[in-house]
């Protein structure tokens, strides 16, 4: 049974061994898993964890292996990935990254305050975020970067990394051994092989582009690969990964078309994003990534945030800077109450939510508004499957939160 995304990132926790994967190769399960390929004359270290993992990590890679370190690489910047790199590095271990590496790093410290506060509310409930979020370990010092490709031989094994700016970060990576047709991806197509990409994220990226995303897959659909191991599990079999790989490519490149076969039409955004689906033959798990934000992602890919809808999306005034005004003007919040009711028994949530936010930027303690808001939110929660990870968490936490409001 696949696990959920909390279930998936907690896979690692507390003292445990390396997970053998044969050939002289490694897995620590963390949030995002670090890999060690051995060999005689030392070892490559696949990600180093974040910075509370990584003493965790080293102890199990060092009962594992007693060759020294020779190199490390990222398969993307995000902190799960490279935060724990000081506990490994020492003279004589090469660094190794992407070329975009340094400039994803930079945006990430700048904003390590507004990405916690996101992560806190979307992941709070599972991790001590707030703990880790206090911790802003030393930068990763490269020895070699590069922009496409990059080769080195280690103990007799060549080992080759090509960049996949497609996966979520610009930074990604690939590794590959051609002599073993292993190749680990990372979160390329995400945490879970098969799904639907994630091309957005609610805790904020920038976007992904779609097809840069394409073109990666296809960069390691090139390579036949027997083994491909990603950022938490392995797989075998090449005509298995290869059908998944075209699957989730195609699956793509599809949502890509019908949205811009959309927008030449004439179609608005929420319309796209309410009617293009996946066809049964391309239909995917929905875990991580969600086909409508894919679609959104997409659109503002290739025209940004002017929508051409209102003049005001070009100023500084948000539609909610008038919100007391509608207030006022129909005699109070009773009124539209009543209306955001009407929609939520009618099963329209989404347009009770609209009238309840105008409610509660007026009065955020509105019992009676956050009823009809915690009602709606219910609905959502309900029609979501509980399939998608970030929606389910940012529903549930809108429900906790519109309770407690409610019992004040």
């Amino acid at each position: 049974m696949t696990p959920s995304l909390d279930e998936l990132v907690k896979q690692g926790e507390g003292a445990q061994e390396a997970a053998d994967l044969g050939d002289g190769i490694f897995m620590s399960r963390n949030i995002a898993n670090s890999y060690l390929v051995t060999s005689t004359e030392g070892d490559l270290l696949i990600n180093t964890g974040t910075v509370f993992e990584a003493a965790e990590i080293k102890a199990r890679f060092d009962r594992v292996s007693k060759g020294p370190l020779r190199a490390i690489t990222f398969t993307q910047g995000h902190p799960d990935h490279v935060s724990g790199w000081h506990d490994f590095d020492q003279p004589g271990v090469r660094t190794i990254a992407q070329a975009n590496h340094s400039d994803v790093r930079e945006y990430w410290r700048r904003l390590h305050p507004f990405y916690v506060r996101r992560i806190m509310k979307l992941w709070g409930a599972f991790m001590d975020v707030e703990s880790a979020a206090a911790m802003l370990p030393p930068e990763p010092v490269l020895t070699d970067s590069f922009i496409d490709s990059f080769e080195f031989d280690l103990g007799g094994r060549k080992l080759e990394l090509f960049a996949t700016p497609g996966g979520e970060a610009t930074d990604a990576l690939v590794v590959w051994m051609p002599e073993h047709r292993t190749v680990f991806i990372g979160n390329l197509m995400g945490p879970f092989f098969g799904h639907v990409p994630n091309l957005y994220t609610l805790r904020g990226d920038k976007i992904r582009s779609a097809m840069a995303f394409v073109h990666s897959v296809d960069r390691v659909i090139a390579l036949e690969p027997a083994t491909l191991i990603n950022g938490h599990e392995e797989f075998n079999g090449t005509d298995e990964i290869l059908s998944t790989l075209n699957k989730v490519r195609d699956a793509t490149v599809y949502l890509r078309d019908r949205t811009i076969d959309g927008m030449n039409a004439g179609a608005d955004l929420w319309t796209l994003m309410r009617d293009v689906t996946l066809p049964p033959e391309l239909a995917l798990p929905q875990v991580h990534g969600k086909v409508p934000w894919i679609v959104r992602s997409i659109w503002e890919e290739h025209v940004g945030w002017f929508r051409f809808e209102s003049t005001t999306e070009l100023y500084d005034r948000p539609p909610s800077s008038v919100w007391s005004d509608v207030v006022d003007l129909v005699g109070g919040p009773a009124p539209l109450i009543e209306r955001a009711e009407t929609h939520a028994k009618a099963g329209r949530p989404l347009e009770a939510l609209q009238l309840i936010d105008i409610v509660l930027a007026h009065n955020p303690g509105d019992a009676d508004a956050l009823t009809v808001k915690r009602d709606a939110l219910e609905q959502l929660l309900s029609a979501s499957g509980h399939e998608n990870h970030s929606e389910v968490q940012w529903l549930e936490t809108e429900i906790k939160l519109a309770q407690a409001k409610e019992t004040e």
